[in-house]
């Protein structure tokens, strides 16, 4: 019979030891980090790229639930979440710090897990992980992880620069996120039901891994880029398309006019939220997490942007005064209202 392998606790190493296994296998990408981690801070040369700085912090309990989370998905959405950010600038990242909370629960092979999924996260999107902190926690598990990139100076994207009849652009296809959590967490409920229960999730693999494995759309920068389009304006979709398109109205001092039908929907999105007796439009204004770009773009842009592979034009820009709407498919105007994701709520 084979030997059940022992599981260490984070104490047999102390938090120096801690450090020095989560770092040691780092190897440097770019030539912008002139030093990465093994001193005080970490020094970079950006010479005359833009530089822009993003954090998020994912807490136990409000962002994920490790019930059904696997600690290696956790460190790559924890990681791909920030470069997402970076991206919506049009920049591309290229360093990130990250910082944990532990509580005593963790075993020192589960850290490893968590960071190995950090490590593939910056060895798919070529990333240095260049330093961090680690602390205890009594409540459980906390990251943050704070992403750099850079831009040109001419190519950097605000929220804060949309037009009057600038089309309005969504990468992919929305909902999906939501639907997979809201999938996990119906049979998250009957697992504590019946704890002997195996879930079936084979017809869903899209929506589970569109919420526990997100991917950060560097593809359709790099689209815009070879085809010569520059967004007007441009924001990810981390708060849901209702919330995100509000947050470039509101920076931006103008209307905007979205087209339900337009609205790119997954089959397995529609077919869950269908089975669940929820309207998959709600789930692509408000669910949230998908990480996909939004962005708006010169009228003049339009042909081009039409021809473009998983890039949808859903709206165009108003102005102010016009309000926020959606169109629904039988022509009634319906004002759009911030009711996505909020952290703060749960």
């Amino acid at each position: 019979m084979k030997e059940k392998e022992k599981i260490h606790t984070i104490s047999e190493l102390g938090e120096f030891g801690l450090i020095n296994r989560l770092t040691k296998d780092i190897k440097i990408k770019n030539k912008s980090t002139l030093k990465g981690v093994g001193d005080d801070a970490a020094v970079l040369d950006y010479k005359n790229k833009k530089i822009v700085v993003t954090t998020d912090l994912l807490v136990e309990g409000i962002h994920f639930d490790l019930t059904y989370t696997p600690l290696k998905h956790l460190g790559y959405k924890a990681a791909v979440v920030n470069f997402s950010d970076v991206y919506a600038m049009n920049a591309q990242p290229k360093q990130i710090t990250v910082a944990i909370a532990l509580s005593s629960k963790f075993s020192l092979e589960a850290v490893d897990e968590l960071y190995s999924g950090i490590h593939l996260a910056c060895e798919n999107y070529n990333v240095d992980l260049i330093g961090g902190d680690t602390s205890s926690s009594l409540t459980g598990l906390a990251i943050s992880i704070t992403a750099i990139g850079e831009c040109d100076d001419d190519n950097i994207v605000y929220r804060n620069t949309a037009k009057v009849n600038d089309i309005i652009c969504v990468s992919g296809d929305l909902g999906s996120a939501y639907m997979g959590l809201q999938l996990l967490e119906r049979e998250k409920q009957v697992f504590k039901i019946d704890p002997n229960f195996q879930p079936d999730f084979v017809k869903y693999d899209y929506i589970l891994e569109r919420q526990l494995k997100p991917e950060a759309r560097r593809d359709i920068i790099k689209l815009l880029k070879n085809n010569s389009i520059k967004p007007t304006s441009m924001i990810d979709i981390s708060d849901g398309l209702s919330s995100d398109i509000l947050h470039i109205c509101k920076n931006s001092k103008v209307g905007c006019c979205l087209y339900e039908e337009k609205i790119p929907l997954n089959r397995q999105t529609i077919d869950m939220a269908h089975e669940l007796n929820i309207n998959p439009i709600v789930c692509a204004l408000n669910g949230g997490e998908d990480y996909e770009l939004l962005f708006t773009a010169s009228l003049n842009d339009y042909e081009a942007i039409k021809t473009l592979l998983n890039i949808s034009i859903i709206g165009h820009i108003t102005d102010e005064s016009e309000g926020k709407n959606l169109v629904t498919t039988d022509n009634k105007n319906i004002p759009l209202t911030a009711q996505g994701w909020d952290t703060m709520e749960k």
